[in-house]
Order: structure tokens, then C-alpha cells, then sequence
């Protein structure tokens, strides 16, 4: 999960109702353009439906060559082979989800508008850094927001990859983009887009064509 040029980071609706429609839309997303991983976010369902989610859309996933990561949960990352989890503060520490999900699995974390902390856990080992929310979100009420300087300050101190989040569309990315993200994570900016999540999915990959060369060049 790095590379020099921006990827989208694509994480599920806070409730999947209809898990067979969904697995749909994700096939449709999936084959629309670039999308570096899925993050399977599902805060209140109890294991039985998370459970059944992950088996349902990693081989979707898997068969775009995109990595499935699960949230909060290393235990059941671990044990229904996630390619990785994410961690947030109040969640499993980073370390103990490490040990759970073993040196070759990614673990990212959530470091809100805090680069001490982001520093500190990308020291520890984290595979990426999370910083938010940078625009109000519908599907999560933010504790903190974060401007897009942390992006430019984080992007040219560290080679470790870092995640921008809260509620960004493909109207307001482009700042972003610019600023320095090596990802994008997006929940209703995509699977609620006017035209469609496909739709939605070359539109990001557009805006990351276009703003991140005139950002490398200083045009």
C-alpha cells in the first residue's frame, strides 16, 4: 500500500443493508479504476455480520488486487485472513495489533490532526498514518479536523504513507491531493455518488492524474 502517486482508499458504509448489492456495487467500483485497498468498517454489527461481510467481498477484493483491511478488530482480521486492520486511539493498541496480525500484515492507525503521534507510531512500525477530518463527514462525527499543511509537512519529513479522511468527494479533494496524501479514504463520497460508485471511482483517479504531477513540478 505506497507509491508516489495518490490512491483512493475506499471504506464501507457505516451499515451495509443489502450485503449481495453492495458486493455489487464494489465489483462495479473495483473495475472503474485504480483503488488501493478496502476498509470493511462496520462499528455496530456484532461478529456474525462482519464476519459474513469479509468472506463475502475479500474474493471481490482480492480478485482487483486489492487488499481488504478490517477496522478496530485484529482478532478478526487475524483470524479470517485480512490482508491488514486499522486502529483508532480508543481502539486495540498498535502494538498489540502488530502481535495479532503478524509482520507482514499492514496495520494502519489513526493520528486525528496529532504528527507527535503519527511520528511516535510510524517509528513503532505503523504501515500508514491517518490524519482527519479535513471536511465535515456524514458517516462519522469527527473528534478533531485537521488542516491540509499536516499532509505537507508529514509528506515531506517521512516516507512512511499517510491517509487523509473525513468527509471528502471528489469536489473538495483536489487541496488534498495537492498537499501531499498518499491516500484518500472515502465512504459516502463514493458509494454515494449522484452517478454511481463506478462513476464516482474514475472521477477520483482523475482528479489524482491531474492535480499530483502539477503538484510534484511546483506548477
Amino acid at each position: 500500500m505506497s507509491g508516489s502517486a495518490c490512491r483512493l482508499y475506499l471504506i464501507t458504509p457505516p451499515v451495509i443493508t443489502d450485503l449481495g448489492a453492495f458486493a455489487r456495487d464494489l465489483e462495479a467500483a473495483l473495475g472503474a479504476g485504480d483503488v488501493a485497498c478496502l476498509q470493511v468498517r462496520l462499528k455496530d454489527a456484532d461478529d456474525t455480520v462482519v464476519r459474513a461481510a469479509v468472506k463475502k467481498l475479500m474474493p471481490i477484493c482480492h480478485a482487483h488486487d486489492v487488499a481488504l483491511i478490517l477496522n478496530d478488530r485484529p482478532d478478526l482480521a487475524a483470524d479470517l485472513g485480512c490482508d491488514g486492520v486499522h486502529v483508532g486511539p480508543e481502539d486495540t493498541p498498535y502494538a498489540e495489533a502488530r502481535r495479532i496480525m503478524g509482520a507482514n500484515a499492514t496495520v494502519g492507525v489513526t493520528c486525528r490532526d496529532s504528527r507527535h503521534l503519527a511520528m511516535d507510531l510510524a517509528e513503532q512500525g505503523a504501515d500508514y498514518v491517518a490524519f482527519g477530518a479535513f471536511f465535515p463527514s456524514s458517516t462519522k462525527d469527527a473528534a478533531t479536523r485537521a488542516d491540509p499543511e499536516i499532509l505537507e509537512i508529514w509528506s515531506e519529513t517521512t516516507n512512511v504513507p499517510c491517509v487523509a479522511i473525513g468527509g471528502i468527494t471528489v469536489e473538495n479533494c483536489e487541496v488534498l491531493v495537492a498537499a501531499g496524501a498518499d491516500f484518500l479514504a472515502v465512504a459516502a463520497g463514493v458509494w454515494g455518488y449522484a452517478e454511481g460508485p463506478a462513476a464516482a471511482v474514475r472521477a477520483f483517479n482523475a482528479v489524482f492524474d491531474r492535480v499530483r504531477p502539477l503538484a510534484r513540478s511546483g506548477a
